[in-house]
């Protein structure tokens, strides 16, 4: 699949998407505590969008069931909501979903605490979300996409974090995953080179220790082997002349 380039006029559908997106992350997030279930939260994101006159693009992606990914403490990402999966105080919990609108997609994730978390936990969700704006700040015209890739894997490894190779960020637009992956992980100076008009999505995928996951009995679920915490951050970014522009800022 090639990468495509976004006119003015896409861009600006698209920072609306992203600022969908992103309203409906908080609205939920902020609303999450302890005794809720996963699919309370997933109803709050749908509620969200049908407010906002959209659709979650994840809903029917590759047949995922729900509105949003909620992923909780060793989940790494594609958690299926449900409504036995209470939420306790000390987890840490991922939003991760995007707004189809106007024929164009949106896409993010935030990772929050259920009320008082451990300072391990903590300190992965300050690292993890540290880790997205390095690699964003590599994002520039000209710049390559393993600038952006080593830049979070400088930052997380540097630290002794795990870091999730087997899935990676992607370029966005009229379809949820285009063209180019977005490894968190790689060499400086290689890799597609930015250009303006491009929309990717960079997400680190961080777990406390180690790097290995595994998908669980339902096809979906991905949490990490050795049953660590993860976390996952992730924002829409376009690239233009004045330096990365992030889609999906709260």
């Amino acid at each position: 699949m090639s990468i495509t380039i976004k006119s003015q006029s896409e861009l600006a559908i698209m920072r609306e998407a992203g600022r969908i997106t992103c309203g409906a992350i908080w609205y939920a997030g902020e609303r999450i505590k302890p005794g809720m279930s996963t699919m309370d939260v997933d109803k709050l994101v749908g509620e969200y969008f049908a407010r906002h006159g959209c659709k979650s693009c994840f809903k029917g992606l590759y047949g995922f069931p729900a509105n949003a990914c909620i992923s909780v403490n060793e989940e790494v990402i594609h958690g299926i909501p449900k409504a036995s999966h209470r939420l306790k105080e000390g987890d840490i919990v991922s939003i991760d979903t995007g707004a189809a609108y106007k024929g164009f997609n949106g896409d993010s994730c935030w990772t929050f605490p259920v009320g008082k978390i451990s300072d391990e936990a903590k300190a992965l969700l300050e690292v993890t979300e540290k880790s997205l704006y390095e690699g964003i700040a590599q994002a520039q015209v000209g710049a390559r996409i393993g600038d952006i890739s080593h830049a979070v894997e400088e930052y997380c490894a540097s630290r002794g974090y795990g870091i999730v190779r087997n899935y990676c960020g992607h370029g966005i637009g009229r379809e949820v995953h285009e063209s180019p992956e977005v490894p968190n992980w790689g060499k400086p100076g290689h890799g597609p080179r930015l250009v303006a008009g491009m929309t990717i999505c960079i997400e680190p995928m961080i777990n406390a220790k180690g790097d290995d996951v595994k998908t669980l009995k339902d096809g979906w679920t991905v949490v990490t082997k050795n049953g660590s915490l993860s976390a996952h951050f992730e924002h829409m970014i376009a690239i233009t002349p004045d330096g990365p522009v992030i889609l999906t800022q709260p």
